[in-house]
């Protein structure tokens, strides 16, 4: 985004992407929702951004938008954050639709662990048809794009430029870089021997699962503390299940040092605690897990907020440090741009 972006400005744009193809990182790792502000009560303007950039991600990306499905919020009688009450008066202030869902699914909930439950407007993307999007627009433009490339290291150059080395040997020199690696920032800060930032890592997983036939159409989030959530996944034709407690299995604090772990699922864990105020997961069956790592800023761990983060001249001259936290909030860079006054 930031590449087509850019291109409006620039004769010259290159996109240099360490995997075989864009966006099969963490924007295809999660839950693969589209976020409409529900998910963000304790923090308001990550609410708000979401509500206001949810039509504009929904019209511009259509063809990848799932919406054949209901989407419901639960809120818990034990351990939540927040009361039926509140999540109402919540939605009421940052204008996002919600009303009673069917008697039908009102009635798969444990009505002894649940306090309510509304239906609201929030959809699923595609992450595989949200490429595809993606790679028409950059070829259309004419943006160089260069997969399979890792950049290993940027340094000041002449002239005022700034040099991106490549793990090929080759070096790219431009005006602006713009440093969009999400957990590896401070992996690549390091190498280039550059201020690190304070940045959180999680080693996380997300289940794909396929489920009993009352929920095939409905996506599900249980609010606010250590539940569950359970939406479709398009790409796969299945659900995935996310869950605040065991979905992350490690965290570290980035400088710049990946530690070295095994993974073994948390399925069973997951699925036990979910099935507690959805007792019809008991059908459900494991078919795969997306294991990814989160990256997420310090500051935010006790509101849960998702602002992008963005670090103008970060130890050179017109290097750029972008760091987003959800895929739909990505219109939200265009104002710090506009700040950073970036010409030709």
């Amino acid at each position: 985004m930031l590449a087509l972006r850019m291109r409006r400005k620039f004769k010259k744009v290159a996109v240099v992407e360490k995997e075989k193809d864009l966006l099969t990182r963490a924007s295809y790792n999660n839950q693969a929702r589209v976020h409409n502000g529900y998910h963000y009560p304790r923090s308001y303007l990550t609410a708000l951004r979401s509500r206001v950039n949810f039509p504009r991600f929904v019209s511009d990306y259509k063809e990848a938008i799932e919406k054949s499905f209901t989407k419901v919020y639960a809120i818990s009688k034990v351990g939540s954050k927040i009361t039926s009450r509140q999540f109402q008066m919540f939605c009421q202030k940052i204008g996002a639709p919600i009303k009673p869902p069917r008697e039908t699914i009102k009635k798969l909930f444990n009505k002894a662990l649940v306090e309510d439950v509304f239906e609201v407007t929030e959809y699923a993307f595609n992450a595989a048809k949200l490429r595809t999007s993606l790679r028409h627009e950059v070829d259309k433009t004419g943006i160089s794009l260069s997969l399979e490339s890792e950049v290993k290291k940027i340094s000041k150059g002449k002239q005022g430029q700034l040099t991106v080395l490549l793990d090929t040997g080759k070096s790219l020199t431009a005006k602006y870089v713009f440093c969009c690696v999400y957990s590896q920032t401070n992996s690549l800060l390091k190498k280039s021997r550059l201020p690190l930032l304070a940045l959180k890592n999680e080693m996380t997983e997300i289940v794909l699962m396929s489920v009993p036939d009352p929920i095939k159409k409905l996506g599900i989030t249980v609010m606010d503390g250590p539940f569950f959530s359970t939406m479709p996944f398009p790409d796969r034709h299945l659900h995935s299940l996310s869950h605040v407690t065991y979905t992350p299995h490690l965290y570290w604090n980035d400088k710049g040092v990946k530690p070295s772990f095994s993974l073994r699922s948390n399925f069973p864990f997951m699925i036990r605690d979910a099935q507690r105020f959805l007792p019809c997961l008991r059908g459900t069956k494991y078919v795969d897990s997306l294991y990814e790592t989160k990256t997420v800023l310090p500051q935010n761990e006790v509101d849960d907020g998702r602002p992008i983060l963005f670090k103008a001249h970060h130890g050179l001259k017109n290097l750029f440090v972008v760091l987003g936290g959800k895929i739909d909030n990505i219109y939200d860079i265009g104002r710090a741009i506009d700040l950073a006054k970036i010409s030709d």
